[in-house]
């Protein structure tokens, strides 16, 4: 997800977002324990989207 798409969002999008990224990190981790993900790059991908979404996310919104 480009940094542009990102700052288009609202806060409450970033939000909901961030916790689908989340829950989708933790399945990835999980099926990578067990066995070993075809291109472990998506797992790195998805930590490198939720950095940028909390990043935007306390730029719009500081008391977060």
């Amino acid at each position: 997800m480009k940094s542009a798409e990102i700052k288009d969002m609202s806060v409450q999008d970033l939000q909901e977002r961030i916790e689908a990224e989340k829950a989708k990190l933790a399945s990835l981790k999980v099926q990578h324990a067990v066995s070993p993900v075809e291109n472990p790059s998506i797992i790195k991908k998805s930590r490198r989207d939720i950095a940028r979404m909390l990043t935007i996310l306390r730029q719009k919104n500081p008391k977060c």
